[in-house]
């Protein structure tokens, strides 16, 4: 079973399932997200979100694919990308994290380690970037797919609670923690071969 996980640009964003290419939860504040839907451009404001991103700050998201069959994805931004997480009752997210937004693998692909092979690929990538630890907004009385991860799934693969809250707890994950041996002597040689470059200032959108 060959399985990819390939950075999200707005080539593959087709590959994302119908309901989360238009969703915009995360991308737009609550009052913006509410126009954007009545107003019938929910996927053309994912596009622009993502391509805003890009350009400014990079790589927000990987695509999953088994077998070359596109079956999961995650997205991820520094918080200042993230409009929607200034409405959760523990915000803020930590200066020195990016926000885990929300990540989905299909039902038959569940169970099988892709969680957690999605969070260390997100972790080295982000490592590579400057960043010491990813933070999430999870769901304590999640009982189906939804924006917002469940606390249970977040707690499986490594994240901490750093701010109690009975239904939307924030979750924190070090970075390091989530790599092997090997994987940080691979980025140790990168960066004294000058493989890794720094990143552009972050710029708010």
């Amino acid at each position: 079973m060959g399985r990819r996980l390939v950075p999200l640009t707005l080539d593959n964003l087709s590959d994302l399932p119908q309901r989360c290419r238009s969703c915009v939860f995360w991308e737009l504040d609550p009052v913006s997200g509410e126009a954007a839907v009545r107003a019938g451009t929910p996927q053309a404001e994912k596009e622009a979100w993502i391509s805003a991103v890009l350009l400014d700050w990079g790589s927000c998201g990987r695509v999953v694919y088994v077998d070359d069959v596109p079956v999961g994805f995650v997205l991820y931004a520094p918080p200042a990308y993230v409009p929607r997480s200034l409405a959760f009752p523990t915000s803020p997210v930590a200066a020195d994290a990016v926000q885990l937004m929300t990540a989905w693998v299909m039902p038959g692909y569940q169970g099988q380690g892709l969680g957690r092979v999605i969070v260390q690929t997100v972790a080295k990538d982000l490592l590579r970037r400057g960043f010491r630890a990813i933070e999430a907004f999870g769901d304590a009385r999640w009982k189906e797919p939804a924006c917002v991860l469940p606390v249970d799934h977040l707690l499986a693969v490594g994240f901490k609670t750093v701010r109690p809250h009975p239904r939307h707890p924030r979750l924190r994950l070090e970075l390091r923690t989530t790599l092997s041996w090997k994987e940080d002597v691979e980025l140790a040689l990168d960066r004294l071969l000058g493989a890794v470059h720094k990143e552009p200032v972050l710029r708010p959108l």
